[in-house]
């Protein structure tokens, strides 16, 4: 019998998974790994998320030849962490696509990123070779795009900062599968050092304006069904919300930050300690909300050093050099960061709920591309919880959805 639960005492690798989702939608995930999407049309198959190490690549590799002898066309990064973009190279994929922030942070932030994941995760990246690089992106999108894999279509959409910057879903209309990166988590608590905590649930919230009936999180189980899939979300929510809430209230209480450790897990031991990952994480979780609440927009980069003084501030050896609050005189001398411009003027609230209304979406097309979205994309569930396709025209041009996308994007 296979273990569903994607224990992280079993060895990394150990009890894979390859899931069909939906037609033409899979989902490979195995313990200690990130997940990984595929979806096969007529014309070849996407790749969502690349593992960590090209062997963990090659594994999914076998699994997708299981099914279908197609090329590989595309492999969409969600995003920039080494635990699912460093086997990209691997699938020999015609294209390499990630959001133009999500290079942006690769750019910035991804060397030491591997050095980190290497120290963190040493199990997981113990096959990657010593001179592993980036593996970079070919192609940019700023905000959607839409990809024909022949018979089956595919929209990728970055919906707002959240687990990183520059989060791309994936969203496979016909099928009512969304493929979320680490925006959404099942049975794994949510890594943050990257995080805008303050963002995420609106991204959330855009997320389930779609109505997914089946969604991949970045780890561990698959959530089938529209009452797992909003449990997904909102059990996401909770974390993220209760997170960045008690860390705030310390800061309020001018509390320092092993203090603000020893109180955040206490408010969130009860709910998510029996969750995979959540002692490995909740070190770097914590360092970022109290950043946050102490005024840091962007997160700070993440580097070896930076970890062991974290280590040692929470230990009582010494602190970690507090953040820069944003509106202090030492922060006006900092150069402005382009990523964290970027990100503000991609998706605000008004610009996303425009897009995805028929009019000018609110800019100009040399800025950003707009999310081209339509009625089709908010698929309506019918009695058996999934995609009711019986609805006429008339029904599907009703004001139902704008409603509910303006509400969302609130």
């Amino acid at each position: 019998m296979t273990n569903e639960s994607n224990n992280s005492e079993n060895p990394t690798g150990a009890n894979e998974r390859f899931e069909e989702l939906g037609r033409g939608c899979y989902a490979y995930s195995a313990d200690g790994c990130s997940n990984t999407g595929v979806i096969v049309g007529e014309r070849g198959v996407l790749i969502i998320d690349a593992q960590a190490t090209p062997e963990h690549a090659e594994r999914v590799l076998e699994k997708v030849r299981g099914v279908t002898d197609k090329p590989v066309k595309q492999v969409v990064l969600t995003h920039f962490h080494a635990d699912s973009s460093l086997g990209a190279n691997s699938f020999e994929a015609g294209e390499i696509v990630a959001s133009d922030l999500t290079r942006r942070m690769m750019d910035t932030r991804g060397a030491e990123e591997i050095l980190v994941a290497r120290e963190r995760m040493p199990d997981l990246f113990e096959a990657l070779p010593a001179t592993t690089t980036i593996s970079l992106p070919s192609l940019t999108i700023a905000s959607s795009m839409s990809i024909d894999l022949g018979g089956i279509d595919v929209r990728l959409m970055h919906l707002g900062r959240g687990h990183t910057t520059g989060d791309l879903v994936v969203w496979v209309p016909g099928s009512a599968v969304m493929f979320t990166g680490d925006l959404v988590q099942t049975s794994a608590i949510p890594y943050c050092g990257d995080a805008h905590l303050g963002d995420w649930t609106r991204a959330l919230d855009r997320i389930a304006a779609f109505r997914p009936t089946t969604l991949m999180p970045g780890r561990g189980r698959v959530a089938i069904g529209a009452t797992a899939v909003a449990q997904a979300i909102e059990t996401t929510r909770d974390f993220v919300t209760t997170l960045r809430d008690a860390a705030a209230a310390c800061v309020e209480q001018n509390l320092g930050l092993k203090d603000t450790f020893a109180a955040v897990n206490d408010a969130l031991a009860s709910q998510f300690a029996s969750k995979t990952d959540f002692e490995l994480n909740l070190p770097i979780n914590v360092a970022r909300a109290y950043d946050e609440a102490l005024g840091l927009d962007q997160p700070q980069i993440w580097t070896r050093e930076r970890c062991a003084d974290l280590k040692d501030a929470l230990a009582g050896i010494e602190p970690v050099p507090p953040a820069v609050e944003e509106d202090s005189e030492d922060a006006a001398e900092v150069p402005e960061n382009p990523i964290d411009r970027a990100a503000t003027e991609l998706v605000s609230d008004n610009d996303f709920a425009a897009s995805l209304l028929e009019g000018d979406g609110g800019g100009s097309q040399e800025e950003e591309e707009p999310l081209d979205l339509s009625s089709e994309d908010i698929v309506r569930l019918g009695d058996d919880g999934g995609p009711d396709n019986t609805a006429d025209a008339d029904e599907t041009d009703s004001e139902s959805e704008p409603k509910i996308l303006m509400e969302a994007a609130r």
